[in-house]
């Protein structure tokens, strides 16, 4: 996975285009467009895409603060890019943003869920008390998996962008 000079500068920005649009978008709780990056950048630069998101990652925590908070971000949005790795690349044109939306949500439903095994073991918590927590969350969760819904409609419109640049620079 060598990285030429042009693509660790598009993939800086990638990550600073993340976090920023996090930042802004902390006006409305769980509503976002992290999983609509990660999926869009996934598709196009493959196994490279971990670069533009551990930099998210890493950012994350240099600006907003190394807390325990932070701890599950290291694998919460691999699971997404996993996921997006394992999607058939040569789908029909026509189920790519669907697949894309439906995956993006079902990250946001289960995000408490992915999140709870870290607060379990940093806050000493039971596998009950993990159960708990999971659900005192389900609203946000629920919240968090329609609007990456909604925002699951970018995806594509943004790896057609995404493509163009790669072409471009290469």
């Amino acid at each position: 996975m060598k990285l030429t000079i042009k693509e660790t500068a598009v993939f800086g920005v990638l990550g600073a285009l993340m976090y920023v649009s996090k930042i802004i978008m902390e006006i409305a709780p769980n509503i976002h467009l992290l999983g609509v990056f990660t999926i869009a950048i996934t598709v196009v630069y493959r196994k490279k895409a971990l670069y533009p998101i551990y930099t998210y990652v890493l950012l994350n925590g240099m600006l907003s603060g190394f807390a325990m908070w932070w701890i599950p971000y290291l694998y919460v949005w691999t699971i997404l890019w996993g996921i997006t790795m394992l999607l058939p690349q040569k789908m029909p044109k026509a189920v790519k943003p669907v697949v894309y939306m439906i995956v993006n949500a079902c990250h946001g439903f289960l995000f408490g869920t992915l999140y709870a095994p870290a607060q379990a073991l940093m806050f000493g918590l039971s596998f009950d008390g993990m159960i708990a927590w999971i659900i005192a969350g389900l609203p946000w969760d629920f919240v968090h998996g329609v609007s990456n819904f909604f925002c699951g409609m970018l995806i594509v419109p943004i790896i057609i962008v995404l493509q163009r640049l790669k072409r471009s620079i290469s």
